[in-house]
């Protein structure tokens, strides 16, 4: 089997939006540059037929040059083109989306392609109300709007009006190249989104835990590392299955976790147990990497990570392996949960360092849970002061 090319995503563009705007990009499929530009509210792409970055993008600052050059229609100057819901989802996927996560960068596209059909690309944001919010709720709960064609909840609603929100934000605050906002005012300001009453925040037990760690070498090293790292250390599953050996300190006894592999951006170094630094000394001997190797490749690439969807598959087969009853929301997140539970003692600044945590109304409101236990010895000890 051939090694697949890894595709550059770059871009580059000139000139001005609603103006001369140009952009140039790799076409994922054959590698090559491709040139981008509106006319008559049409987008229009051509190839420039070769992977020279310098020359693209000297391509594309002489045709933003001849765009806006006092022959364009007569007038010594283009008047700017009205900002559309299509220009503006355009912009921020060039300029903001880039710089996410990967699974929210498939949801801005995604939710991207749903608000363009629903609304309509040439519809002016300005002109979004109330109305047409509400109308969106209705249809996405129906199910007449989205990929799946099925009804959602409204903790799914409550995330894709949270990126349309954002999206809509950044423009308020955003300014062309003219220095005028993309956007005088957010039209939906204030809107409440639609919010699930009794979420499914699942904690995992921890006789569900000794379950699965005991048939998880079954499964493979690799999870069992991953189910001990995610037990010991609280952190979510995707910045675990991108640690590299160069973020593990074994003599500090302490983990580096990358901002760019945390959902929210923050970047931090957290102690690790005893548990903890076995199961990557496991890894070091099976894996045999070090460096910048990450700590838990694949089975056939050992130059990168684990994928979510692998990560899945084999919480789901030790799952079954453990013989668990299967329950929605118990999956990787339950673990983090029971973290944030099992150390409820601590001060919550403490537990927000350790488990990289930036908003401790969210470990609150959304991880912890006292169990029955810990409720009957809360009232325990109010009877004994009172003796």
């Amino acid at each position: 089997m051939m090694a697949r090319t890894k595709r550059s995503r770059r871009s580059y563009s000139a000139g001005e939006w609603g103006r001369n705007r140009v952009r140039v990009f790799t076409d994922p499929k054959t590698g090559l540059y491709q040139m981008e530009w509106r006319e008559n509210g049409r987008r229009l792409t051509r190839s420039l037929k070769h992977r020279d970055w310098t020359r693209a993008k000297r391509q594309a600052d002489e045709a933003a040059a001849a765009f806006a050059s006092p022959g364009l229609n007569g007038k010594a100057e283009a008047e700017p083109e009205p900002l559309t819901l299509g220009m503006l989802f355009d912009i921020y996927a060039e300029e903001v989306t880039p710089a996410k996560g990967e699974k929210s960068r498939r949801h801005d596209r995604v939710a991207t392609a749903m608000f363009l059909r629903f609304f309509g690309t040439d519809r002016r944001p300005e002109t979004l109300s109330r109305r047409d919010w509400d109308r969106f709720i209705q249809a996405r709960r129906a199910g007449r709007v989205g990929l799946s064609g099925r009804p959602v909840g409204d903790r799914t609603i409550e995330w894709d009006l949270a990126f349309l929100m954002a999206v809509l934000n950044w423009a308020e605050r955003s300014n062309d190249e003219r220095g005028r906002p993309l956007l005088d005012r957010n039209p939906l300001k204030g809107l409440r989104k639609p919010t699930e009453k009794n979420p499914a925040r699942v904690v995992l037990t921890e006789e569900e835990y000794r379950a699965l760690l005991g048939v998880s070498r079954e499964v493979g090293w690799r999870f069992h590392v991953a189910l001990v790292l995610a037990h010991e250390t609280g952190h979510r599953i995707g910045a675990i299955r991108k640690l590299r050996w160069s973020d593990v300190d074994f003599e500090g006894r302490e983990v580096r976790w990358r901002a760019e592999h945390e959902k929210t951006g923050y970047g931090h170094r957290t102690p690790v147990t005893d548990r903890a630094l076995a199961a990557l000394e496991e890894a070091r001997q099976m894996s045999g990497a070090t460096g910048d190797a990450p700590v838990l490749p694949p089975p056939t690439d050992a130059g990168t990570w684990i994928s979510n969807s692998l990560a899945l598959t084999w919480w789901n087969r030790a799952v079954a392996l453990a013989g668990l009853e299967p329950k929605r929301g118990r999956g990787w997140h339950s673990l983090r949960r029971k973290f944030a539970s099992d150390l409820m003692d601590l001060p919550l600044k403490v537990l927000c360092e350790l488990g990289g945590w930036k908003d401790p109304k969210t470990v609150l409101r959304c991880y912890q849970q006292a169990d029955s236990v810990q409720l009957r010895k809360a009232l325990d000890s109010r009877s004994v002061g009172r003796a």
